[in-house]
């Protein structure tokens, strides 16, 4: 006799010997570790004569985490037999729900057959079946099967689902969590569209597999029709790979790959491919990223990120349309109480046309220190950088530059509630050069100078409640003293080439962005903030302000806002009173004409029925700068027209004199519980040497739980 019934048997024996015990009652004198089995039923029944036990009315089973319920329970001590009627439920430990009409199995519930079947799995998909067989508690074998995800439709449950899967057999086998069908055929709406005389997936309770991954098709004008088959390695829990050949119509073959692993100190992704295209070219590239500890304070890593020539990466759709250089880099860093330190090293690879690899640096080493001290008795703090660089170039001047920078800090309050931070630092830069062109003639040798500098900044925020919303005037001002010049011909400009004027540095005392270059003479930053705040998260925020200097100073080119006694007025206006509207405004205006020199809106507006954001971006070129001035526009459209559609239009445009559209894509995407449906449409009208505007249409398709299907022109 099963091990599962033995203990009812007991129950039985006592309950033909007195009264029937209601729902909940337990066998009482027996202890609980000789129970395997905890049992509940309305009414109870014997047989002895036919050894037949039936217990009606709601009856419950519970054993090892496996859930048993039904209208009847009728069990036979002959055979070893348990059979069930009427609404059966039964939980299984995996999460699954079976539920039936009709079941007969063994007595410890693990072998048996069952009909009209409904099978429902842990992450809420569903098997229906006319019957099937239950071996050892791990495997089900089902007949005339349909699996789907998808919910019914609740005025019409005898319509089919969205999609399902018609098997003539299933088998869902715990042991190997897999599903496995045989003779299926792929229905959607109710019509049948694939068949496969065979196919599997993992069941819920697996998160990685090994296997095919769905196909992705398409069609460019570089690359003709193209496919790709993805297989996906699953090498340990911590660790897997994706081999992705490409195959093309006009260029050939692509092994593209991906592998990925995790350590208990860190983590190692890379990515790569290779191709011979139809030139007879090797051509291919690797992106990839490593970050280790090494203990509690140092840590190091590493991207390599390398492409075999410059057009090579848009060309066969590898990482982003908008990459223009890759960084390679090294590293290693401590961080330990009030100190840091870093030891860098770089290598450049630039994918524009007008891009020279000769002139492009190699950086190494590049050591960083940084020490902020503890408060003294007055509360100031001292700080410490240091910064020892070394920069290469196959074509062009050499830099090694070392640089100290110490100083002194101490905020303190005034008598009315303003705040004041008094700052002294002494700067010393030491370079040496080779084939350095500063002015008429080359430059080799040693330069260098020493830089003093003292600073008072002066803040006065004025409050006033005006429930519920309250208001904040900020009158801001800041005086910085420190020698003229700094900038000899002799000294390179590498990490200083540019920078613009706006409200993010309106009261920082150096305004370049590196050490190459600094910012001379005594001169004055002021400007007002105003604030309102509601008590439910929303505010408005508006700053203007200026910068004054004694002297102009040649250091900052034209157009740049600063070139002048007086600056360009910056001024930024935030407006954000709810989350269905952001709206940000930065500008700066010219000090002489009041003509805009530089206009950025950032714009978030709308509620999920309909929302636009777009972005503005406008400024000037200044002299002498590498980069041109740019005027360009984007905006995107959202709409989710119900729950289960949304759409998005998109472009961006640039609006110089001979600028027109770079990009625009229409997209539009059905998703319910089961299937997503998505179609976009893109333009891309950007050109590089071999690279001319590309169209394209895609189709995607994604079935949960099984998969995606991807279809482009």
């Amino acid at each position: 006799m099963g091990r599962l019934f033995s203990a009812v048997l007991g129950i039985i024996c006592l309950l033909v010997a007195g009264p029937i015990y209601p729902r909940g009652a337990q066998a009482a004198g027996l202890p609980e570790a000789d129970i395997p089995i905890k049992f509940s039923a309305d009414k109870l029944s014997y047989d002895s004569e036919l050894g037949i036990v039936t217990a009606s009315g709601g009856v419950e089973a519970v054993q090892e985490n496996r859930v048993l319920r039904a209208d009847t329970i009728t069990y036979s001590q002959q055979t070893d037999l348990l059979t069930a009627t009427g609404n059966i439920t039964l939980l299984e430990p995996s999460g699954d729900v079976l539920f039936a009409e009709y079941m007969e199995l063994s007595g410890d519930m693990k072998d048996g057959i069952i009909e009209d079947l409904r099978l429902v799995l842990s992450d809420s998909s569903r098997i229906a079946a006319a019957g099937g067989r239950r071996s050892g508690g791990v495997k089900l074998d089902l007949r005339k099967a349909v699996y789907s995800p998808c919910n019914l439709c609740p005025d019409e449950p005898d319509r089919p689902p969205l999609w399902q899967v018609k098997a003539a057999k299933v088998v869902h086998d715990k042991d190997r969590k897999v599903i496995q069908y045989s003779h299926a055929r792929l229905e959607v709406a109710g019509i049948p569209v694939a068949y496969t005389p065979y196919f599997s997936h993992a069941d819920p309770t697996v998160k990685r597999e090994s296997g095919f991954i769905v196909p992705d098709m398409g069609n460019s004008s570089e690359l003709g029709f193209f496919v790709t088959a993805p297989y996906f390695f699953n090498i340990a829990p911590n660790q897997d790979a994706t081999l992705t050949p490409m195959f093309t119509a006009k260029e050939g073959p692509v092994l593209a790959g991906e592998y990925r692993h995790f350590f208990l100190n860190g983590k190692l992704e890379a990515s790569g491919s290779v191709t011979h295209d139809s030139d007879g070219d090797l051509r291919g590239h690797i992106f990839s990223e490593g970050r280790f500890d090494i203990d509690d304070t140092w840590r190091w890593g590493f991207d390599v990120n390398r492409a075999k020539d410059d057009t090579y990466l848009r060309r066969y759709r590898f990482g982003s349309n908008s990459d223009d250089t890759l960084t390679t880099h090294l590293f290693a860093e401590g961080f330990r109480k009030r100190n840091y330190f870093s030891v860098n090293a770089y290598a450049y690879q630039g994918l524009q046309e007008s891009d020279d690899s000769g002139t492009s640096p190699y950086v190494f080493p590049m050591l960083d220190y940084s020490h902020v001290g503890e408060a003294d008795r007055f509360g100031g703090r001292t700080n410490l950088d240091v910064s020892l660089l070394a920069l290469t170039r196959t074509e062009g001047p050499d830099t090694r530059r070392l640089s100290v920078k110490g100083g002194w800090q101490l905020p303190f309050l005034g008598p009315l509630g303003d705040t004041y931070t008094l700052s002294a630092s002494l700067q010393g830069d030491v370079y040496h050069v080779n084939s350095l062109v500063g002015g008429e003639n080359e430059f080799n040798g040693i330069s260098g100078r020493m830089r003093p500098e003292v600073a008072l900044d002066w803040r006065f925020p004025i409050i006033k409640e005006a429930d519920p919303i309250y208001h904040v005037v900020e009158p801001i001002a800041a005086i910085i003293v420190s020698p003229y010049g700094g900038n000899s011909e002799n000294i390179p400009n590498e990490d200083s080439l540019d920078f613009e004027f706006d409200d993010t540095n309106l009261f920082s005392s150096n305004r370049f962005t590196g050490f190459d270059k600094v910012e001379s003479g005594p001169r004055v930053n002021y400007g007002l903030k105003w604030g309102v705040f509601g008590r439910q998260g929303g505010s408005t925020t508006i700053l203007v302000g200026q910068s004054l200097r004694l002297k102009d100073d040649s250091t900052f080119a034209r157009y740049s806002g600063l070139e002048d006694n007086f600056s360009d007025i910056v001024g930024k206006v935030h407006i954000a009173p709810s989350s269905f509207l952001d709206l940000l405004y930065r500008t700066r205006i010219d000090k002489d004409d009041l003509d805009f020199r530089r206009n950025e809106v950032r714009l978030s507006a709308g509620v999920p029925a309909f929302n636009i954001s777009s972005n503005y971006v406008f400024f000037d070129r200044q002299e002498k700068s590498e980069f041109r001035g740019r005027e360009e526009i984007s905006m995107h459209l959202n709409s989710r027209f119900n729950r289960f559609w949304r759409g998005q239009i998109g472009g961006v445009r640039d609006l110089d004199d001979d600028g027109g559209m770079r990009s625009l894509s229409l997209n539009l995407t059905y998703e319910n519980e089961c299937l997503v449906v998505s179609t976009t449409a893109t333009r891309h009208f950007f050109e590089d040497r071999d690279l001319d505007p590309t169209d394209a249409v895609i189709f995607r398709v994604s079935l949960k739980t099984l998969g995606d299907v991807k279809a482009g022109l």
